[in-house]
């Protein structure tokens, strides 16, 4: 098997300020815990090879003693194996917890997914589908579209948002990220590019990149979006496509005026170039609802729709679905046919209930998820005052600004804590965002004030050396 060779330059950036000044922490551990880290959050590709201990070593500025030790404390932890001819390559452990700690303790608490549990009413729309089967279970259970029940209440809930649909321009997929890997099949080839958000959602990226396109970014500013900068991208890089998040982008929460949405569609009709619609998070609003959809603002359809049941209801449901015209969505189900045969039934049917009786649930759980929110606000306010956040006015997370580029030091000091944090890295191209973090609001509150109290002496800490750090240069 060949394996991937990570350059040197590519790890550089992704390893970022990984040296801790003033740390008590050895240079090779504090190097241990960032490539760590790394693997963990899928930054470093598993089975990729890793540059030689000499070159890896001059590019650091360290010495070679220095490497081999990181890289024998990986080794030790199943993070490493070593190839005849290979090197260092990257893996999982053969058995580990998700959160791993090296000090023996549990684990506390995963801060980088923002995801919910399932409530109650995803068991009562699982009795409905049982009971609705039956008469699907006369067909062989393949249908690559989807079945009609769920595509109607699908078509039926953008009718209701002021978009014209019907039940022939919707597609179940697997997923919205499956929705968008489809049609990056569909429409690009190796080497285009394709204008992205930025910061943007890290799968997204992944998707990008394992269609062997390349993510452009277009910079978000702190509020709205930079339809100029987007205009210009566009004409400067010719892309293929452009994704987009305007309902509660991930991960700063984020939400288009309805102003901003007519621009970015006369855009894309002017440069002819469609656009992705990411609108997982659409229905997690706090303070007012989102304007209609962006295709809504569409004459040309060239604004292709995905859609989740992850974040709205439950993301073990892992269905999705597409909104594009009737004959891009006959294109998406040729191409899907070399991939799988559709999705579960089962599962359809239960998000078909959940639709239908969405109104009954999603109020509450969208209040809970506010309160949650002005917790986790105050929260960070009492325990991390130089931290910098706006409010979002929906989704699952904060998006934290901190005062220096400290994102992955200071997740790959809470890893070994037991909290896993989703430094802002994750979701930037080629290594940005190192004064970032992604902080998600859905756990419980006094859950969370545990994991962010065990950490601050960490944080205090790095905010210290790099304090003192800046005393010394002034």
């Amino acid at each position: 098997m060949s394996l991937r060779r990570t350059a040197t330059a590519s790890l550089l950036r992704q390893l970022g300020r990984w040296q801790q000044e003033n740390s008590r922490a050895p240079v090779y551990r504090q190097l241990a815990d960032a490539l760590r880290l790394l693997i963990l959050d899928g930054r470093l590709p598993l089975d990729s090879r890793l540059p030689g201990e000499r070159e890896f070593a001059a590019a650091l500025d360290v010495s070679r003693t220095t490497v081999a030790s990181a890289l024998g404390v990986l080794r030790d932890e199943g993070y490493l194996t070593s190839r005849h001819g290979s090197g260092s390559v990257t893996q999982l452990p053969a058995s580990r917890e998700r959160i791993p700690t090296r000090t023996g303790g549990t684990p506390l608490l995963d801060l980088s997914t923002a995801a919910l549990s399932a409530g109650p009413e995803i068991h009562h729309a699982y009795q409905q589908a049982l009971i609705a089967l039956p008469p699907h279970l006369a067909s062989t259970g393949y249908d690559p579209q989807g079945i009609a029940p769920l595509r109607t209440a699908i078509a039926q809930r953008y009718q209701a948002r002021g978009l014209p649909t019907t039940p022939e321009q919707i597609m179940v997929v697997n997923g919205a990220v499956s929705g968008f890997a489809l049609v990056l099949r569909l429409l690009t080839g190796p080497g285009d590019r394709v204008v992205v958000d930025h910061p943007t959602y890290p799968l997204a990226i992944a998707a990008i990149q394992g269609a062997s396109c390349r993510p452009v970014p277009v910079a978000l500013p702190q509020t709205g979006w930079d339809t100029d900068g987007l205009a210009a991208t566009i004409a400067q890089t010719s892309p293929r496509l452009a994704y987009l998040l305007p309902d509660f982008h991930n991960p700063t929460g984020q939400c288009m005026d309805a102003k901003t949405r007519a621009q970015v569609a006369h855009i894309a009709a002017r440069t002819r170039t469609t656009l992705v619609v990411d609108e997982t998070m659409v229905d997690l609003w706090y303070d007012a609802p989102p304007p209609p959809p962006l295709a809504a603002f569409d004459e040309d359809e060239r604004v292709i729709t995905l859609g989740s049941a992850g974040k709205s209801f439950w993301g073990g449901l892992r269905l999705g679905w597409i909104r594009a015209s009737a004959k891009t969505i006959a294109s998406l189900i040729q191409v899907r046919d070399t991939l799988d045969l559709g999705s579960p039934v089962l599962e359809q049917l239960a998000v078909a209930s959940l639709i239908t009786h969405s109104e009954d649930f999603l109020p509450a759980r969208r209040a809970w998820l506010r309160k949650r929110r002005d917790d986790c606000a105050a929260m960070l306010a009492q325990l991390y005052p130089s931290w910098r956040t706006v409010t979002p006015p929906g989704g699952l997370s904060f998006w934290v600004e901190l005062p220096g580029a400290l994102a992955t030091r200071f997740a790959a000091s809470a890893e070994n804590a037991g909290v896993h944090l989703g430094a802002g890295t994750r979701f930037g191209v080629e290594g940005a965002f190192e004064r970032y973090l992604r902080l998600p609001f859905t756990h419980e509150t006094e859950l969370l004030r545990q994991a962010l109290e065990s950490v601050q002496p960490l944080w205090l800490q790095l905010e210290q050396n790099g304090n003192n750090a800046m005393r010394r240069v002034v």
